[in-house]
């Protein structure tokens, strides 16, 4: 990490960001209605189609991608990217598939907000913040692990939502499960390749900081999001 940062200076790419997020954070973990009609009228098994819709979900679901963005910042070797990688995944499955076939719930809203609450953490912890609030530095893999449940239970809640055949349940939420996987690995090479472009570049020690505080409140606009609903529902 960077011993010092300039200041802000993205104010004005900051305020439509926001603007684009606070409006696209109704479909957080959202399921589209072609989808949903999916996977209500599925009886069955459907292998395919099912790694094909946890895929999609995983690129689309721009909270999680917002959360592996801030882990991976200051990653440079892949051995870290896929130790850190592997425990969110982790953490993600067990409570996708255990919240999904136990019928585990929890109110969407408070788990999405603690989702928010995760890319908040992961900017601050970049920043350096966490340590000099706290005192320590926390475990970040035992962070990442742990908020990798939050996440798993999120889309757990959104499945949970659908009424779901029980003919094929397992197979088919397994299925959902290595697709989610899959869209993950795209997802974070992507990233990744834009990443080496960005942190070879002269302007990365510049904007790093300014990054991550865009990261902050971007997960802060998330969980005034779901506080929101929570309130009002």
């Amino acid at each position: 990490m960077p011993a010092s940062f300039p200041p802000l200076r993205s104010g004005r790419l900051l305020v439509p960001f926001l603007l684009a997020l606070a409006a696209a954070a109704a479909c957080a973990h959202g399921v589209a209605a072609d989808d949903k009609a999916y996977f209500e009228q599925s009886s069955g098994a459907h292998i395919v189609p099912f790694i094909y819709l946890g895929a999609k979900h995983m690129v689309t679901g721009y909270d999680h991608l917002l959360f592996l963005f801030g882990v991976i910042f200051f990653l440079y070797r892949l051995k870290d990217v896929g130790a850190y990688v592997t425990l969110f995944a982790l953490g993600h499955s067990i409570t996708l598939l255990s919240g999904v076939l136990s019928e585990t719930r929890v109110n969407p809203y408070v788990i999405d907000a603690i989702i928010g609450f995760s890319v908040v953490y992961k900017a601050l912890d970049n920043m350096g913040a966490l340590r000099r609030l706290l005192g320590f530095q926390p475990n970040t893999k035992a962070a990442v692990l742990v908020f990798g449940l939050f996440h798993g239970f999120g889309l757990a809640t959104k499945l949970q939502e659908l009424a779901l055949s029980q003919d094929g349940l397992v197979p088919n939420i397994l299925s959902f499960n290595v697709g989610v996987e899959i869209g993950q690995m795209l997802a974070l090479s992507a990233i990744l390749i834009a990443m080496g472009y960005w942190r070879r570049s002269a302007a990365f020690g510049r904007q790093a900081f300014n990054a991550n505080v865009v990261l902050m409140i971007a997960g802060f606009v998330l969980m005034g999001y779901q506080l929101t609903g929570f309130a009002v529902t």
